[in-house]
């Protein structure tokens, strides 16, 4: 019989949202890393006793906008960060991020442009998809991404490399492209198209930056052990 040792931690980890579509596989994924999570709604109040939330789904937020952001600030700890949270899910979050320097889509503009979709895992370019297939994106439009990403840690107060994922979707083509949108909350992030080996590393990536993510803030496997 294997017994646990009982100078491991297990930190208790909620991926909040819904066990199925495009994130079937992150608790497979984490539990390889010897990380164990469960699916619960974002707003079920056991989210509360979790070590550490990672929002996965935002499907009815923007309908109790006020409830879900108190409900962010009273989790003990949650990706993407509270802070990070609140101000992307403002209604002038791209005015911040125009005002640094970022080339933004007005919204008076067509958006019939496709649109290319940058994923970040801790803050480091992932994957790009556009519409239903992966693409090879352009450096320069990987560079636009970046560049929101920058000024949304900066208005944040927090470093590109707290946030666990992010998806920057921009148009048009390098030299000219622009940020149509930056989501920090719970995006797709396009599991679902890539091949079996790039989802297999991607999501091993998604794993590894919560394990760092755990390690900052102290809820490592070894993190309460003595000197």
């Amino acid at each position: 019989m294997k017994l646990a040792r009982p100078d491991i931690r297990h930190p208790r980890l909620v991926l909040a949202g819904s066990s199925g579509g495009d994130d079937a596989g992150l608790v497979s994924a984490l539990r390889a890393r010897g990380l164990h999570a469960r699916w619960l709604s974002w707003d079920d109040p056991e989210t509360l006793n979790a070590d550490l939330v990672i929002l996965r789904t935002d499907t009815d937020y923007t309908d109790r906008r006020d409830k879900f952001l108190a409900w962010t600030k009273r989790v003990p700890n949650l990706l993407n960060p509270p802070k990070a949270v609140a101000w992307n899910a403002g209604r002038h979050y791209l005015r911040d991020v125009h005002d640094a320097g970022v080339s933004t889509r007005s919204p008076g503009r067509s958006a019939s442009a496709t649109h290319t979709a940058l994923v970040f895992l801790g803050g480091v370019q992932s994957h790009a998809f556009t519409g239903k297939s992966v693409v090879e994106a352009d450096f320069e439009l990987w560079d636009l991404g970046q560049a929101a990403l920058q000024a949304a840690a900066e208005q944040s107060g927090i470093a590109v490399s707290e946030t666990l994922y992010a998806r920057a979707d921009v148009v048009g083509e390098p030299g000219d492209a622009e940020l149509v949108e930056l989501n920090l909350v719970a995006p797709s992030l396009g599991w679902r198209l890539l091949d079996d080996d790039a989802r297999d590393d991607a999501q091993r990536q998604f794993a590894l930056c919560v394990e760092s993510a755990l390690d900052r803030l102290g809820l490592g496997p070894l993190s309460h052990r003595g000197p």
